[in-house]
């Protein structure tokens, strides 16, 4: 597996997380049952573990970039694509920001509605040029 699926399969996991409310262990051990990841597996693992911890950080922060829109409407699997973007932005510095970005573009293309790819490729620019613009200070 590599790092691409291991993304497509992370939103699975949290899309699951979200409309199931299952606890996280029992998503992830049912996943890593039927799944074996290879060299992916600490990512997957150390990643949803870290969204699910920071879900509602994570969650104040993408509204800040919704404009006239409530996360509640976002679709459940939009959410679990910007929610993973945002983790590996606000907490990965081996990710690139473009990487994450582009990842994100293209899973939505894959998953979801053919509007997908450019609200959430405005909301992940916003933070990139929040970040470029503030630094490490994401709170601004």
């Amino acid at each position: 597996m590599n790092r691409t699926q291991a993304r497509e399969w992370l939103v699975k996991l949290l899309y699951q997380f979200d409309v199931s409310k299952s606890e996280p262990p029992d998503i992830l051990n049912r996943f890593f049952e039927s799944n074996d990841p290879e060299e992916e597996k600490d990512y997957i693992e150390k990643t949803f573990y870290g969204i699910v911890e920071n879900v509602n950080n994570i969650d104040d922060r993408i509204k800040k970039y919704l404009k006239n829109w409530d996360i509640n409407r976002i679709a459940k699997i939009d959410l679990a694509i910007i929610r993973c973007s945002f983790y590996e932005i606000l907490y990965c510095d081996d990710i690139p920001n473009s990487v994450s970005i582009n990842e994100a573009v293209e899973i939505a293309k894959k998953y979801s509605t053919e509007k997908s790819p450019s609200f959430i490729n405005g909301i992940l620019g916003s933070l990139v040029k929040d970040f470029n613009n503030n630094g490490d200070n994401y709170d601004n």
